[in-house]
């Protein structure tokens, strides 16, 4: 009884995604009548193979497209029924992302990267907090040096620390160690694992790699557009 009351972090009813086909004819179907619900805490893996729309699903999740059927709840806020300013909002309040390319402005040093979401959400302590959570993902000595002056795998760890130096509800993570060599890749998991476990974040990744979905409490097969059951991780 206590589990159906609860509100889940992320839930999905009916979901899908179509495109005009090119040279005309039918749409192109990418993504078709999915549902799902995501509890606070869970992680969840979506795994499929290339073109099976896994990165399109998420997308509609975080609102950065809208669907053309279907509804999207996060954190019991329903994101297709906002604006987008308003999907924009919600997502700086709740939402945070790991991405396989970093997404760094480069401009901008590793302390400042960080910081970016809090400055924009008006925290007063942005500096304070920006500087604990790069410390804690062992990156306290490299505080002002460029993206261009730092790693793969360090430019990585300070993504996650963007991700969640916000503390959000639900972070999606895109082919999170896609850039990465396997040694660098496998303490990237580590890292994104331990802060998932000690900030009660929600994740939700989408990866090629059996290693990192096996991590995850739930697994998603993603294949035609469907979504064709999950199981357990190993």
């Amino acid at each position: 009884m206590t589990q159906s009351l609860r509100k889940p972090v992320l839930q999905v009813e009916a979901l899908g995604k179509a495109v005009p086909a090119v040279g005309g004819g039918g749409p192109l179907v990418i993504l078709e009548a999915l549902s799902l619900r995501i509890e606070a805490g869970e992680s969840v893996a979506i795994v499929g193979p290339s073109g099976s729309g896994k990165s399109t699903l998420l997308g509609l999740l975080a609102g950065l497209d809208l669907p053309s059927q279907g509804r999207v709840w996060l954190d019991g806020v329903e994101l297709t029924a906002l604006d987008e300013d308003a999907r924009a909002a919600l997502r700086g309040e709740r939402l945070g992302f790991v991405f396989q390319s970093f997404l760094l402005l480069p401009a901008l040093n590793a302390l400042e990267n960080v910081m970016l979401p809090l400055e924009l959400a008006g925290r007063d302590e942005a500096r304070k907090e920006a500087e604990a959570v790069l410390e804690r993902v062992g990156l306290g000595q490299r505080l002002h040096h460029l993206p261009a002056q730092l790693s793969g795998g360090e430019q990585q760890r300070v993504a996650i620390a963007r991700a969640f130096v916000a503390r959000p509800a639900l972070l999606l993570a895109d082919e999170p160690t896609g850039n990465l060599d396997a040694h660098t890749g496998a303490h990237i998991i580590d890292l994104l694992f331990e802060l998932n476990r000690e900030r009660g974040t929600t994740l939700v990744l989408v990866t090629h790699d059996d290693h990192l979905a096996g991590r995850c409490q739930r697994i998603l097969h993603l294949r035609e557009g469907r979504l064709q059951g999950d199981g357990a991780a190993p």
